[in-house]
């Protein structure tokens, strides 16, 4: 039997486009296993001739393309559109550059060798749940998820096993015990659920640092051995979605701490955070310390952190038409903690479900979503504090209105009269089994563009997401239009913190407590250098 070439394409491989690779892989069956020759691949061999033809093996040749290069559905290896387009096929046919000279020559088999996918693969993303917050959010992800998603949607969050792909982690029992009793159609890995059984008291440095001589195995251990155990379930380690808060201990100091941790451990890996910013005032007297030390944390080490601002986001659950609870005065209404982690769930679920525009020929998800959001919105490192808005209707789509709706949400200037601008946006479309937004793509954009300040020095600032299904509201006519920008407004809160921050540091207040768990004053200088360079780059935007 003459060697077959076989072309396996590897979604987000990191490695220099053109290094080709070859691997033997015996056939058990007259099949050969996926995990196998990716796990070959670690160690790439040079190439080498062919085996003898009576020899049962199946020589399988590689190449990895940078993702610019991949086709799209629908698109043609050429760059040609299809004038019909099918369905798209299971398999498709092997474009003649993958071919060895004789076999490009040679007739069209009945059965040509075959692009395969590793999609139905383990090769998804991590889910990393930390604190209350973290866990609050999760547990609205997790509802939205398991109770609309399709099942081919669902790969990039469960494992093979059906199990959901989370690790959740508190220094308490009580949130994630009742995320258990919620979500009700999805089952969490017992190894996964990390908890402690004492708080971190607020305290980015006890959270950070933990207890010292505590008998029990620290949470940070049993959090990054869950992690260990959840990258060899897969056969291709794409990154970590983490979701926490930037108030609480176990939140801020735990998840800071778990950031550069996976860092250090898997530097191939993305990492994006999810994260709550506390109320301007009242939450917390350690709050604005919290916040300055995490947001130091995260711009050092993660890839691309979406920034949900407590008291914006108050404001838009009590605008979506949730119910609204009104104060012993009368006057100023309160939305419930659950309505406010529900709305920040679905913009996430609006940005990193599964959409049509990222799926492989066979109409599979590999969760890619996550890593081209910060491919496109992050492409500079000292930027990468993200803003989303989200509008959600019913009844016939008029995307114009849509887009109206959501621009009026947008930050215009900060509090001395600069004009904000973004570095890059990112609009995903979803609306049910209908195609009408892409009757009004190209005003869309363009309103986008405007409204957001786009600055000029980028050719490409806007980029478009679309999906036939909308997963936030599955029922007919429904459509969710959700806009993620690389906006200078998170400048404003990092200047806020630092404002108050530096003036609690230099009266010396609290400090004792950070100091008690081996945060020194180092650690807050390094932190306001951080932030303050963050704040001057985003002022500095527009002048690039």
């Amino acid at each position: 039997m003459a060697p077959q070439s076989v072309a396996l394409r590897v979604p987000g491989a990191r490695l220099p486009s053109g290094r080709q690779a070859v691997v033997r892989a015996r056939l058990w069956g007259g099949g050969w296993s996926v995990s196998r020759l990716l796990c070959a691949l670690r160690r790439p061999r040079p190439l080498a001739p062919p085996r003898p033809q009576q020899q049962r093996k199946r020589l399988i040749r590689v190449t990895f393309l940078p993702r610019q290069l991949l086709p799209r559905p629908g698109e043609e290896e050429g760059g040609q559109q299809h004038q019909q387009p099918p369905p798209p096929p299971a398999t498709a046919a092997l474009p003649s550059p993958w071919l060895p000279a004789a076999a490009a020559q040679a007739p069209t088999p009945a059965h040509p060798p075959c692009v395969t996918d590793v999609s139905g693969e383990n090769m998804s993303l991590i889910w990393l749940q930390v604190g209350q917050c973290g866990n609050q959010i999760g547990q609205e992800w997790w509802q939205i998820l398991t109770n609309t998603a399709a099942e081919s949607d669902q790969y990039p969050f469960f494992s093979r096993d059906g199990l959901i792909n989370a690790i959740c982690v508190d220094s308490e029992p009580k949130v994630i015990r009742r995320l258990r009793q919620q979500v009700k159609k999805g089952y969490f890995r017992d190894a996964n659920v990390v908890v402690g059984q004492k708080g971190r008291g607020n305290n980015w440095a006890y959270g950070y640092r933990g207890a010292g001589g505590s008998p029990e195995k620290s949470l940070l251990d049993r959090t990054m051995e869950s992690v260990r155990k959840e990258v060899e379930r897969r056969d291709c380690y794409s990154g970590t979605v983490i979701l926490h808060s930037l108030c609480g201990g176990t939140g801020s100091g735990m998840g800071s701490r778990l950031c550069e941790e996976i860092r250090d451990t898997y530097p191939a890996g993305y990492i994006l955070s999810v994260t709550a910013a506390p109320h301007e005032t009242g939450d917390s007297p350690l709050q604005h310390y919290n916040s300055l030390l995490c947001l130091a944390w995260l711009q050092r080490f993660c890839d691309g952190v979406l920034l949900f601002q407590n008291d914006e986001v108050m404001k838009r659950a009590a605008s979506a038409g949730e119910k609204k609870t009104f104060t012993m005065s009368g006057l100023q209404p309160s939305v419930s903690l659950t309505s406010m982690n529900t709305h920040i769930a679905s913009c996430v679920a609006g940005l990193l479900y599964p959409v049509y525009s990222l799926k492989t020929r066979s109409s599979v998800s590999v969760g890619l979503e996550p890593w081209e959001l910060i491919r496109a919105l992050c492409p500079m490192s000292t930027m990468k504090f993200l803003h989303t808005s989200q509008v959600r209707s019913r009844g016939p789509a008029s995307w114009d209105k849509v887009t109206s709706t959501v621009v009026q949400s947008v930050p215009r200037a900060d509090p001395h009269g600069r004009l904000h601008h973004s570095l890059s946006v990112l609009a995903v479309a979803r609306n049910s089994q209908d195609y009408s937004f892409m009757l009004s793509r190209d005003s869309v954009l363009l309103k986008l563009r405007q409204s957001y300040r786009c600055v000029p020095w980028n050719p490409s600032p806007v980029h478009c997401w679309t999906d036939p299904q909308n997963i936030l509201d599955p029922s007919c006519h429904s459509h969710s239009l959700t806009v993620c920008a690389n906006h200078s407004s998170a400048a404003d809160l990092m200047r806020s913190v630092l404002y108050k921050a530096h003036a609690m540091y230099d009266a010396g207040a609290y400090l004792h407590w950070y100091r008690r768990y081996g945060c020194e004053d180092g650690d807050f200088l390094g932190a306001f250098d951080t932030l303050q360079s963050v704040v001057n780059e985003y002022r500095g935007l527009a002048e690039q």
